[in-house]
């Protein structure tokens, strides 16, 4: 089997890293399982650009089937569990809607974006408007001292901001900004008119109680009801639930692997 990690924004793959720690020190622990965990990074995102590409959707999607392919592809390979955050979690739900032969099942924390009346938080916003390259120049220019203790604040501490804020660079800023402006609405609420296409494969959706990013419950659990999905709620954390509580984190998806391992729909 094999799990495959995808991140999100202003990430790298460091922000799974205390989350893997406790999946390996589990009794129970995935890798004691034969279960290979794989983290990919979207370009941009701690992942160099290739040229010509331009950070859309469409193209991240593209670059999720291509990498899924070569996975399936190995004389190795095992069927895939394929988990998403924030943006990451955004993607998966391309593959779930319409790649569904690439997977087993799918996780996203982020399906409440698809919904018909989200509206994107007020940092996407300023991206997508005229003065998202002034923002995003001030983001990508402070210095590492101001920005560590910033994003360690917010939820992914210091040992995770400290591996990952050296990658928030010109390339991640305009992969920002491309990406952003290409989801704005009703671009979104577009491509959940096919969310039911996700019922093909188990789905289980995370709910972070403090995660002000999905839009909230109510958009969270209708869009999870329309894809077919189940819901686990994760209390007294946010939107890097995975730092914040490492071993609520692991927990959670150990029983969603071991769920499927027993031949059932995802659970927690």
């Amino acid at each position: 089997m094999t799990l495959v990690l995808v991140h999100g924004n202003p990430e790298t793959p460091a922000i799974w890293d205390p989350m893997c720690t406790a999946l390996a020190e589990r009794n129970d622990g995935i890798e004691g399982e034969g279960i290979e965990v794989v983290a990919l990074s979207p370009p941009g995102f701690g992942a160099p650009v290739p040229d010509g590409f331009g950070a859309t959707m469409a193209e991240y999607r593209d670059w999720l089937v291509a990498e899924l392919e070569t996975l399936n592809a190995r004389p190795d390979g095992g069927p895939v569990d394929l988990l998403g955050h924030d943006w990451g979690g955004g993607h998966v739900m391309r593959i779930a809607m319409e790649r569904p032969d690439l997977i087993r099942s799918w996780c996203t924390d982020m399906i409440g974006l698809f919904d018909r009346d989200y509206e994107w938080h007020d940092a996407a916003q300023v991206w997508q408007s005229p003065d998202g390259e002034a923002s995003i120049e001030r983001m990508i220019s402070r210095p590492d001292d101001r920005r560590i203790p910033f994003y360690a604040g917010m939820g992914m501490g210091t040992a995770v901001a400290t591996a990952l804020v050296p990658n928030i660079n010109a390339d991640m800023g305009a992969s920002i900004l491309a990406l952003y402006r290409d989801a704005a609405q009703p671009a979104m609420a577009r491509l959940g008119e096919g969310l039911e296409a996700a019922a093909a494969r188990p789905g289980l959706c995370i709910l972070a109680t403090g995660d002000h990013f999905t839009g909230g419950d109510h958009k969270h659990r209708r869009c999870a009801e329309r894809a077919g999905a189940q819901v686990v709620e994760l209390a007294d954390v946010g939107h890097w639930w995975m730092c914040e509580n490492p071993e609520l984190a692991a927990q959670t998806v150990a029983s969603w692997v071991a769920s499927l391992d027993a031949g059932g729909a995802a659970s927690a």
